[in-house]
């Protein structure tokens, strides 16, 4: 992973994932010339951009697959990686994220067509309205009301996530945003939505990459190779009816579609979120954060504000969440996310994230949802 930045800010996306795919070959220990296939994710470029970031560390011939998956781009190039592997369709894969973004908030780039969030905005605008918003705000702001409106969940709650968040981050060199910021400083900061959200609670849009080297057990162990962290499990999940149909805010989404990935792989590991040491979620608003601590069964449902207020949530608590600083500190470049996710957690089940460490780590759970939809979780064991 390199370190997240503005945009502006950044290198042409092809230096950054370059310098992102030479870290992971030599955190792997293996050449380019080893790799038998690539996924390659962003949102946000021309087709076969992955072979332009691919070609400039080699030009083998391999299969460059190019991937698209809104914001969970990075864990579907992931997924893809695993399935070769585990399939045994190749035997060392490169899994690669990155986004070269511009400032504000995201828009469609085809107008010309029809939408892919087509039904989704429908949805939005009969529960919620408030055509002025952008449509991310409106979609996890109106999820976050509907919380409120249900359980009496105080805007608060949300401050106390994002602030969560900066006291993480303040620990990680590659977060984009570093300062501390307090519960009051996020309550007073501009009100995107009254009452609501402030601006302080969604991410920035960010520009970075990051990359990950894929293998079996048996391809690490002829090239001496370590093979301490291992992908225990992982599921992909798409919308179903109950997205639409529920008429809730919080399934438009991408609660159930989470929700079931998350019970594929704990049931798949025979595993359950009380085993879990440390979690990267998809945070995209601070709003998504409290929506995924129930999705992921980390707390009840309609129990995420005493999971807040009781600081289970963070070091000392039930479970780390977002040691990283998350995508609200870390920054959201859309196809490396959840390779940025991917990064932080082996770090945490080597023992290596320094002063982000979650002591004893044995079990990491990372979630990375994307509208429209798509949702990846992910279950790293230390071996």
């Amino acid at each position: 992973m390199i370190p997240f930045t503005k945009p502006g800010s950044n290198e042409p996306y092809p230096q950054m994932a370059e310098q992102a795919i030479r870290l992971a070959l030599e955190d792997a220990g293996v050449s380019y010339s080893l790799v038998r296939q690539a996924y390659v994710g962003y949102v946000y470029g021309d087709s076969t951009a992955g072979q332009r970031a691919i070609y400039t560390v080699g030009m083998s011939g391999i299969p460059i697959i190019n991937v698209n998956n809104n914001c969970s781009t990075g864990s579907t190039a992931l997924f893809l990686a695993r399935q070769a592997v585990e399939s045994g369709a190749a035997d060392c894969v490169l899994a690669l994220g990155f986004e070269q973004m511009s400032p504000g908030a995201l828009g469609s780039v085809f107008n010309d067509r029809p939408s892919p969030f087509d039904r989704f905005d429908e949805a939005t605008q009969a529960l919620v309205g408030h055509s002025e918003i952008p449509l991310a705000l409106r979609y996890f702001g109106g999820a976050g009301l509907a919380h409120m409106q249900q359980y009496g969940t105080q805007l608060s709650t949300f401050a106390k996530i994002r602030a969560k968040a900066s006291r993480h981050a303040v620990n990680n060199p590659l977060a984009l945003f570093r300062k501390e910021v307090s519960e009051e400083e996020v309550l007073a900061a501009p009100a995107m939505w009254p009452g609501v959200m402030t601006r302080l609670m969604a991410c920035p849009p960010t520009c970075g990459a990051a990359a990950a080297i894929v293998c079996s057990e048996a391809f690490a162990r002829a090239h001496g190779l370590r093979c301490d962290v291992r992908i225990r499990a992982q599921a992909m999940t798409t919308d179903q009816p109950v997205t639409f149909e529920a008429r809730d805010m919080r399934e438009v989404v991408g609660f159930s579609m989470a929700s079931a990935a998350a019970q594929q792989v704990y049931e798949a590991a025979g595993v359950g979120p009380q085993d879990l040491d440390v979690v990267e979620l998809h945070d995209c608003f601070a709003q998504n954060e409290l929506l995924s601590y129930e999705a992921l069964q980390l707390c009840p449902v309609g129990g995420a504000e005493k999971f807040i207020c009781d600081g289970d949530n963070t070091y000392g608590g039930q479970v780390v969440t977002n040691p990283s600083g998350g995508l609200l500190s870390k920054g959201h470049p859309l196809g490396a996310t959840g390779l940025a996710q991917c990064y932080e957690l082996t770090h945490q089940m080597r023992g290596t994230a320094e002063k982000r460490q979650v002591q004893g780590a044995r079990l990491a759970l990372q979630h990375n949802l994307g509208l429209g939809g798509a949702c990846v979780v992910t279950l790293y064991e230390k071996l």
